[in-house]
């Protein structure tokens, strides 16, 4: 306790000796150093955003940490003005120099301001600067007026061009973004130009964009009604003499390589043409052209893709010519990893070869063989301490669907991976040597212009098997009825599991959602039953002399950012997984079942380290096996803030569990019910620190238990907040990535 008082003492004190610093101390005389900026409407309206309205300033203050201290703004203070010592050249680029107040600006933003507010249908809107001094501090206010806003009483269309006014008056009134009695919104304004302009790009129209469709808008006199004529001006030519617009339609499409000393193209012609959405005698098509980029950039024997027109002579057609820059054929990589589990260290290294266009349809063929050494500590009666683990692994990916039952259509239409692989892993424990054979089929897709991804595994094969078991480790915990007998036997006995999945994502705005759900087993069980397959001694029916799995998994995340300004965020995220073992199986797969604590979880545990429900491992020399469930629940909230040069802050509160769905005698107080759920819950709260180099995240976080549910509520071990202990109730982790 007296250790976290004294860190907690001396954050605050860090705090305060900072920002004591002078901060006006570079801000020149007669002039104010910028304190705060404020947005807010004089009156009483709900539809407008002055948070949104903040992206409209022009000068704000000097960045906050936690949205409280500005301390990057201290530590500039705190260098001296002389330039050639190091000391104050480093504070200064890890700081931030003060921000100036300038009149100027306040004045540009005010009128800014109001523009919008115009745009948004307040035509009568004004905004009001009031500026208010204290020392050599200045706060700024920017008082909205917005006044009562205007709405469309009449739209009218004036299109000179009669080809371009059939083409729109087929899509019908329903089509377009704009009606009577909608606000006038100069942005839905321009939404509709550009639907219009996608519209007639995508039906031929070549050279059309959305400048030629201008609005005119007659206020009515006495009233907040506005009379609306959208009008679509003909085409100019040179001479200024106005035409019709001219529909193209496709003649030509050729390919050729645009590799430097290379001529060919190392594709087949079927996939360039599966690849290109532009068709010879259809009219051109803008989304058509996207389309043909974003498929030709999928393929990774593709480094570049350049698609140019050329309009025929004398006539409303357009060759088209499409330039492939071949990418390098096949890699060899190399990548040497550290790894810690539970406090045991280990190296790993991986080599892995890879061709990216092995059939000449760019499909690409990996092949990894990886290494690890772990030197495990606190095992007793083992001849050997070490952990040692080989794999191989190929995986074949197509950039299609490789299935008969989808049509050309549909290839054409979605962005797809099927995909084939296949894994041996061979691990060498002090207790006992393990293999993995495994194999799998899998097809992921996308549509163009959407948010949401798919994935189904079709079949997914694996075969476990245990070659060698160590005698102590049989006597000790196999062979033991009153230790863990259950959970332990079905996890170390030979098993094949036949997995079929689907998975669907999707990310929307700031919210983002994704859920898989699996099942294996059923059609063997099936099978089984049909024709009296043998069984074991423990009543698992089996399959070439092995029992399988049989089992249901489903796994829900949800995840939401509340931009609070550019530089803070609160994150929210809630995952919730439920794993059910039924026919041939009483236990989850181990590789299958739950477990919290760690990086990603609950941070104030270490992984592996919490639950299932109120369970309290006793002698801690494999709680990886009895501290997982069928059920796990996470529930986070993250504060996220920018520091200073690659510099994050979070403070965030973790809570969840894991439960066994079926009560186990190995686990008690591991079961899940409705009744002790609630305080069943651990929570933890935390810091973090994150260095962000664009490509990707390190991140610090430091966890500190909360509440403990493995402790009876009269104990103070439950309630580590109110009697914390440094020693025992933290976790530190180092992980990349954010953990949602």
């Amino acid at each position: 306790m007296r250790n976290v008082h004294f860190l907690t003492s001396f954050f605050l004190g860090a705090m305060v000796f900072f920002s004591s610093c002078s901060s006006t101390k570079y801000v020149p005389k007669d002039q104010y150093l910028l304190k705060s900026v404020k947005v807010k409407s004089e009156s009483n309206y709900h539809d407008i955003n002055t948070l949104a309205l903040r992206n409209y300033v022009r000068q704000m203050p000097n960045s906050r940490w936690f949205s409280l201290y500005k301390l990057p703004l201290a530590v500039y203070s705190l260098s001296g003005r002389d330039s050639t010592k190091w000391i104050n050249r480093t504070l200064k680029s890890m700081g931030e120099a003060p921000v100036v107040f300038d009149s100027l600006s306040s004045v540009q933003t005010c009128a800014d301001l109001a523009q919008q507010l115009k745009n948004e249908g307040f035509l009568d809107a004004q905004v009001r600067l009031q500026v208010s001094t204290k020392g050599r501090k200045a706060k700024v206010e920017y008082l909205l007026q917005p006044g009562e806003p205007y709405f469309v009483d009449s739209i009218g269309y004036a299109i000179q061009d009669t080809t371009i006014a059939r083409i729109l008056s087929r899509q019908g009134a329903s089509a377009s973004l704009l009606y009577k009695g909608m606000k006038f919104d100069v942005s839905k304004l321009d939404a509709e130009r550009k639907r219009i302009s996608t519209l007639l790009s995508d039906s031929g129209y070549y050279r059309f964009h959305k400048d030629y469709i201008t609005y005119q808008a007659d206020s009515i006199s006495h009233s907040r009604l506005i009379n609306l004529t959208l009008h679509l001006a003909p085409y100019q030519l040179p001479n200024e003499e106005y035409v019709p617009h001219t529909r193209y339609w496709m003649r030509h499409i050729n390919y050729g390589s645009g590799s430097p000393g290379d001529n060919q193209i190392h594709l087949r012609q079927h996939v360039l043409q599966e690849c290109t959405h532009l068709h010879s005698g259809s009219p051109y098509s803008a989304s058509g052209l996207q389309n043909t980029y974003n498929h030709f950039g999928r393929l990774q024997a593709v480094k570049y893709t350049n698609i140019t027109f050329k309009q025929v002579p004398d006539a409303d057609s357009l060759d088209c010519q499409i330039l492939l820059q071949n990418n390098k054929p096949s890699t060899l990589s190399f990548q040497p990893e550290g790894t810690n589990t539970a406090g045991d260290l280990g190296a790993a290294a991986s080599l892995t070869y890879q061709n990216r266009n092995l059939f000449r349809g760019s499909e690409v063929l990996s092949v990894q063989l990886r290494g690890a050494y772990e030197a495990i500590r606190g095992l007793e009666g083992y001849s050997n301490q070490n952990f040692v683990e080989y794999s191989a692994e190929a995986k074949l990916q197509f950039p299609r669907f490789i299935s008969p039952f989808v049509n050309r259509r549909i290839r054409r239409l979605v962005n797809a991976t099927s995909e084939v692989s296949l894994l041996y892993d061979m691990q060498d424990r002090p207790e006992f040597h393990r293999r993995l054979l495994s194999a799998a089929w899998r097809y992921k897709w996308s549509f163009p212009h959407r948010k949401d991804k798919f994935q189904v595994d079709v079949l997914d094969l694996n075969y476990v098997f245990m070659p060698w078991i160590s005698e102590t480790f049989h006597n000790e915990y196999l062979r033991n009825d009153n230790n863990r007998n259950a959970i332990l036997r079905y996890n170390y006995e030979d098993l094949f599991i036949t997995k079929i999945g689907f998975g669907y994502s999707i990310t929307k705005g700031n919210t983002a959602f994704k859920s898989n759900i699996e099942t294996s087993g059923n059609l063997l069980s099936l099978a089984s039953r049909m024709w009296n397959a043998k069984k074991d001694e423990l009543g698992h029916y089996q399959v070439f002399n092995i029992a399988f799995a049989q089992y249901v998994k489903c796994d829900l995340d949800l995840s939401h950012v509340l931009m609070i300004d550019k530089n803070n965020q609160l994150v929210f995220h809630a995952g919730l997984g439920v794993a059910y073992p039924y026919g041939n199986s009483t236990v989850m797969p181990f590789e299958k079942r739950y477990f919290s604590g760690g990086a990603n979880s609950v941070r104030g545990w270490t992984v592996r380290s919490l639950g299932p429900g109120q369970y309290k491992e006793q002698d801690g020399r494999i709680n990886f096996i009895n501290q997982t469930g069928d059920m796990k629940l996470d529930l986070n909230a993250e504060y996220r803030t920018y520091l200073f040069w690659k510099f994050n802050g979070a403070l965030f509160v973790d809570a969840g569990n894991i439960w066994t769905i079926r009560q186990y005698d190995e686990q008690p107080g591991g079961q899940f019910s409705f009744k002790d759920f609630p305080r069943q819950l651990a929570v933890s709260y935390g810091l973090g620190l994150r260095l962000n180099f664009d490509y990707f995240i390190l991140r610090f976080d430091l966890g500190m238990k909360a509440v403990n549910p493995a402790y009876e509520a009269e104990d103070d071990e439950h309630y580590p907040v109110l009697h914390p202990n440094f020693k025992r109730d933290y976790a530190f982790h180092f992980a990349v990535g954010l953990p949602f």
